[in-house]
């Protein structure tokens, strides 16, 4: 146990997030340099908005960085624990899925990478493994805000398999604009340290604000206009070990909220899929996810971000005190 383990849980989150920072901060340049020179290049869809031409060709996969720049930050602080486990598999099963995701983009150099089957089948296998753990971990009781908790059973392992593919994606899908995921995933990674300071577990607070502060000091390369993406690395990373430290505090609900704006993200593209197959080609935005559609209304890339930002912080404010 490192010193760092035996400070208040305040103090040890916010060394941990600062340490996470500036690995980001010192390696992102470097680290941009690197995957441009191996390939690693930015493939844009070819429905996306013309606008986006322009990021065709920014160094993808920094979400590597984040990855690293959280483990190392954990380590930092030591304490190692079944809840500390949870989360940081959550973050790199699901950025491994992420990885080869992105890896078969940059192979056959068009925006098309794993099959959405086999992506969905990594990740409920991996989730269904989680699950298992997290039962054996925390319970299998679904913890609802005012401490009402319903049993699962042996049903909690499935839903825990879904709440983990179903964020992860929901994070995958928000990461469409410069500094967007990554801001909103800071801004849910600190609400979540403070909910699981609140509920005893520091040791969960501990890789949440490391978490926030990987993200946080990626928007320095990320913010617009990029010069480095993080890819599906990043964002399967960034929701996986969100979801997956929900579950180890049994904050599932509480992150739902806090994480508002992935939730509409995705709920945005199940209603336009579903809307268009029921009308027969009709839609109700003008493209999804949420954020293309206000892009195609007229917003700036920016000026969307930050209004994202500002629905994130309710929701943030919101899901916190839910989870009193």
């Amino acid at each position: 146990m490192t010193a760092v383990a035996t400070w208040p849980v305040w103090a040890q989150a916010g060394a941990v997030a600062l340490v996470a920072a500036a690995v980001v901060l010192l390696a992102a340049p470097r680290t941009a340099a690197l995957l441009s020179a191996l390939g690693s290049r930015q493939q844009i869809r070819e429905d996306a908005p013309a606008r986006h031409r322009a990021k065709a060709g920014v160094p993808t996969m920094g979400g590597l960085l984040i990855v690293a720049a959280v483990v190392v930050a954990t380590a930092v602080a030591g304490g190692w624990t079944a809840r500390v486990g949870l989360g940081l598999a959550g973050l790199l099963g699901f950025g491994a899925i992420g990885f080869l995701d992105d890896l078969a983009k940059v192979r056959r150099g068009r925006n098309l990478g794993l099959r959405a089957r086999e992506r969905l089948a990594l990740q409920l296998g991996l989730g269904l493994l989680l699950g298992g753990a997290a039962a054996a971990t925390v319970g299998t009781a679904l913890q609802l805000p005012g401490g009402v908790a319903i049993p699962l059973g042996g049903a909690y392992v499935v839903f825990a398999a879904l709440w983990l593919a179903g964020f992860t994606n929901a994070v995958n899908l928000t990461d469409g604009l410069d500094g967007l995921a990554a801001g909103l995933a800071a801004a849910a990674a600190a609400g979540m340290a403070v909910v699981a300071a609140r509920r005893a577990a520091p040791d969960a607070a501990v890789v949440a604000a490391a978490i926030a502060g990987a993200a946080l000091g990626f928007l320095s390369v990320n913010r617009y206009p990029a010069r480095l993406i993080m890819g599906d690395v990043g964002s399967n990373a960034l929701g996986g070990g969100l979801a997956a430290l929900a579950l180890a505090v049994g904050a599932e609900v509480a992150l739902a909220i806090i994480g508002g704006v992935f939730v509409a993200e995705a709920a945005s593209v199940l209603a336009q899929v579903a809307y268009f197959k029921a009308t027969g080609g009709r839609r109700i935005l003008r493209m999804s996810p949420l954020h293309h559609h206000f892009e195609l209304v007229g917003w700036s890339e920016p000026q969307v971000v930050r209004r994202f930002y500002a629905a994130g912080g309710i929701c943030l404010v919101l899901g916190v005190v839910a989870a009193r």
